[in-house]
């Protein structure tokens, strides 16, 4: 790998590489360079050369900055820099491993590895492994959906004895909870009303063609109750009418998801007479429309 500055030379990508292709690239290096699968001299610098640059390109507000600034903006200690700034966003030392940022601070906050337990961690979570590390006991548990988004206290027995833990609102299938000498994999049971999409809820409502049409108000069932919604007229199928926060609380960080609900149309397979009556005379209405709008407009 040449010596060079330049973050899209050190990656080996172009300067319209998609963030798929930088990714790619970063991983097929950084695998080649990472300490412990590297023992020459120059693999730890070059890992961090190519971790600095991948750090910058996959960040999009980051990348459109070293775009026109250049690598100096990134430079540790550019105070003047968009990103400068001595010792890091809590005045400490920072470091970076992959694409995430680890910080070990000296004012009392203790460590930040981005959600991470420590830098190792992050190692596998990117790669599937490959980091030398003592292994920490890993159990699963399986949850309901309205525990999963509310939060809960589980009893749980582990070498023998139980345990109470405590179960945070806002996990998910997959979620990884480090406990004091282990860590627990969520598992979550589906829902057959709820559906969701990260912090998201998404449920369908039925509506038939005339309240479509017409507009009607809805009883809605969200995760925390039922709301009133009001249906406009005019709506099209598949339509997703939005309730902002009334999604699932963010594990990290405040603020919740928002809640979709998309409307589904009902056309009904068999119909009274007097409902068929009744769409034939809207059907000669709506063909005399068009064809008064056509004699209007000329017919050529």
């Amino acid at each position: 790998m040449a010596e060079s500055k330049d973050y899209y030379d050190i990656l080996g990508v172009s300067k319209n590489a998609t963030a798929a292709e930088i990714k790619s690239a970063y991983r097929k290096l950084a695998l080649q360079y990472h300490p412990d699968r590297n023992k020459t001299k120059e693999a730890e610098s070059k890992f961090k050369e190519v971790t600095k640059a991948y750090e910058v390109l996959s960040n999009e507000e980051k990348r459109k900055t070293y775009d026109q600034f250049g690598h100096q903006a990134f430079e540790q200690g550019a105070g003047q820099g968009p990103f400068g700034g001595a010792g890091g966003p809590f005045g400490g030392f920072g470091n970076q491993q992959g694409p995430f940022t680890y910080t070990y601070s000296s004012n009392g906050q203790g460590f930040d590895f981005g959600g991470f337990s420590d830098p190792f961690d992050i190692f596998e979570q990117f790669f599937g492994g490959g980091a030398a590390r003592p292994r920490r006991p890993v159990y699963s548990i399986s949850i309901s959906f309205k525990d999963a988004v509310h939060g809960a206290e589980k009893e749980v027995k582990i070498n023998g004895k139980k345990q109470k833990i405590k179960i945070p609102a806002g996990v998910d299938r997959g979620s990884r909870i480090r406990f004091d000498d282990y860590d627990i994999v969520v598992d979550v049971t589906p829902d057959s009303k709820f559906g969701r999409e990260g912090y998201d809820i998404i449920t369908e409502e039925e509506i038939s063609y005339p309240d479509a049409a017409l507009g009607k108000e809805l009883s809605v069932e969200t995760i925390d109750g039922s709301v009133k919604i009001r249906v406009p007229a005019g709506t099209k199928p598949n339509t997703l009418i939005r309730l902002s926060g009334r999604g699932v609380q963010r594990v990290r960080g405040g603020g919740r998801g928002d809640h979709y609900v998309k409307i589904k149309i009902v056309v009904p397979k068999k119909l009274t007479h007097k409902q068929k009556e009744l769409l034939e005379a809207l059907q000669k209405e709506e063909a005399g429309d068009s064809t008064e709008e056509k004699k209007s407009k000329g017919w050529f």
